[in-house]
């Protein structure tokens, strides 16, 4: 039986608290507010390198996710769903119903994850047909304006921006573009706002789309899911279990367990709120498993264009129209979801671009009689894979049948020489059609858009140069360290939109024997200097919750540092950060520098 809306809050916050958040206020919706014959609301989740194993729902013993599971039998299950192999792609594809590289994304960092401005979003769609839309999670497809979230038709955001965190507890985050502290486990703060957010727009159409970061590494989950699977024996394993890093996979699936009880708050919400049968509930992960773990016997993981990399559970629900316990065995992918969102919620979308994708409406509510056969193609780092409903040819021109062969261990090109002929053709013309509009990427990162006059420059979207160094390998929560001499410096490729003064702010950490550096910033003709006046030395954090050893860097508490103002021309060139003077050993650490439009 559904509760009040007052004694929904209460439950809410009490779910909040013990996860160490609290909820923010939204502006009340009123009834006067709702259209007649409303569209159905939205809530689209996404985890991140979930496989597609990792649900109980699919047969794994080694952990219970109830209320996926529930989901996944209230609605459609659609058996045969593909996205990409790793974030970026996948998310530029649900964004837009289009190929990846179609919108200029063929990296997840660097500025290589960025969706191309030309690029309509379902959220651009559902936001012009009323729909109050917002974020929640990770975006992954750009950071500066108009690469944000909030400028691709989402008029709430909150999240990071980078394709993955250093931090899973109480983090820095960003609220539509300015820099806030998290409260307690990410996913169970984002899920704090999502509700937040669906009560305060529960008279309304509403768009909201939660994009989760996990089990994604580093491997951090709070103890009350981990208790369960430290040390825990698993009786599910991968096919060739020597590969399997155990200790890595017990984090992993505490992680997707995790997420099973967010979702829960979530469909607990919409029953609260009686909005369970107007709203249609997607659910679906970004790419195949971030380790060897138990996948069905699949070949591939993440970064695989073989089935275990793209294979991908997603369920839809949409009480009423969509018969609970329904199989879709026919294939289907993220490229999908735009024109099948759009249709399910009679949203036109004239004008935009020709999609690769196609509405699964028919078959999602049964109309569907003879339904085509298709190819979907799967494209990671030079390696082209296509499937058509009972056939895949990989990346090495190997073809196997998935119906009788789902762990693609034969070959049967010699078999069937027809099929492996005409998928080999349709990627020659996939790659001569597709491919061929992805060229060399030579986009700036934009600064001085006066509808986002504050723009951030992480060490993400920048290049060292000299002794400089990243923090970890991975770029996209890292900071540059190692800065030594006045030979070396740092630069991001930048194009300013709006000439003027810009005050400029460097966010840093010093050492105490460092301090007295004199710092310079230029750009054309313009430059500031300024001295490191005052020591700051945070200890880096994350290693204690770490349950794995990690790849990506840990984090600490940068400071801002003001610079000065800085007069900037309009028009492309590098921003360069060096340092003039260095009296110590050393000179700061760097994690963003911020240039703000003051006219």
């Amino acid at each position: 039986m559904a509760c009040n809306r007052r004694e929904f809050l209460r439950r809410a916050a009490a779910g909040a608290a013990a996860a160490g958040a609290t909820l923010l206020a939204g502006r009340a919706v009123t009834a006067a507010d709702a259209a007649p014959g409303r569209r159905p609301n939205v809530l689209l989740i996404v985890s991140d390198d979930q496989g597609w194993g990792d649900l109980s729902v699919h047969g794994n013993t080694n952990l219970a996710t109830p209320r996926l599971d529930a989901l996944a039998r209230g609605g459609a299950r659609l058996d045969r769903f593909f996205v990409c192999p790793v974030c970026s792609p996948t998310r530029a594809e649900l964004l837009t119903g289009r190929y990846h590289v179609r919108g200029g994304v063929h990296s997840t960092s660097t500025g290589g994850e960025r969706l191309d401005l030309d690029e309509s979003t379902v959220a651009e769609a559902f936001k012009a047909a009323g729909y109050a839309t917002a974020a929640f999670g990770k975006w992954h497809n750009g950071l500066q304006w108009p690469y944000h979230p909030n400028a691709r038709g989402f008029d709430e955001y909150y999240g990071f921006c980078s394709g993955h965190w250093g931090h899973y507890f109480s983090p820095e985050l960003e609220h539509n573009g300015e820099l806030v502290r998290g409260k307690g486990f990410i996913i169970d703060d984002l899920t704090d706002h999502a509700l937040a957010f669906i009560d305060a727009n529960r008279a309304r159409p509403f768009f909201c789309y939660l994009p989760y970061n996990t089990p994604h590494s580093p491997m951090q989950v709070p103890d009350r899911f981990f208790e369960k699977f430290d040390g825990a024996e698993l009786g599910m394993r991968h096919r060739d279990p020597k590969k399997e890093d155990v200790p890595h996979t017990r984090a992993a699936l505490a992680m997707c367990e995790n997420i099973d009880w967010n979702v829960g708050r979530l469909l607990d919400c919409l029953d609260h709120l009686g909005l369970a049968d107007d709203t249609i509930v997607i659910y679906f992960s970004d790419n195949g498993p971030n380790g060897w773990r138990w996948n069905a016997g699949m070949k591939g993981r993440k970064g695989s264009t073989d089935e275990g990399g793209v294979r991908s559970p997603c369920f839809v629900r949409w009480t009423g129209h969509i018969k609970p316990g329904a199989l879709v065995p026919q294939i289907a992918g993220a490229i999908d979801l735009l024109p099948t969102l759009t249709d399910l919620a009679g949203i036109d979308r004239a004008g935009a671009k020709p999609l690769d994708g196609v509405s699964l409406r028919p078959l999602l509510v049964g109309e569907a009689r003879d339904w085509p056969d298709r190819l979907i193609f799967s494209y990671w780092s030079g390696r082209t894979s296509v499937r058509s409903q009972q056939h895949r040819l990989d990346a090495a021109g190997h073809l196997y049948d998935m119906v009788a062969d789902p762990g693609q261990d034969r070959d049967v090109a010699k078999d069937h020489p027809d099929v492996a002929r005409r998928l080999t053709q349709a990627v020659e013309r996939w790659k001569k059609e597709v491919l061929s509009e992805l060229g060399k990427d030579d986009r700036p990162f934009p600064v001085g858009h006066r509808e986002r006059p504050v723009t951030l420059l992480p060490a993400r979207d920048g290049v060292p140069h000299g002794g400089i160094q990243r923090s970890a390998k991975p770029p996209n929560c890292s900071f540059f360290t190692h800065w030594t001499s006045t030979d070396d410096r740092m630069t991001w490729d930048i194009d300013v939109a709006t000439a003027g003064r810009y005050e400029a702010t460097v966010h840093y950490t010093c050492a105490a024997e460092n301090v007295g550096a004199t710092l310079e910033l230029a750009f054309g003709d313009g430059r500031v200097r300024t001295k490191v006046t005052e020591a700051h030395d945070p200890p880096l954090v994350g290693k204690a919750e770490d349950r794995t050893a990690r790849g990506e860097s840990y984090v600490k508490d940068f400071k801002p540092l003001r610079l000065g103002t800085l007069e900037m021309k309009a028009g492309r060139g590098d921003l360069t950060l060096r340092a003039v003077e260095i009296p110590g050993r050393g000179v700061i650490d760097v994690r963003y520098v911020v240039l703000a439009l003051l006219e």
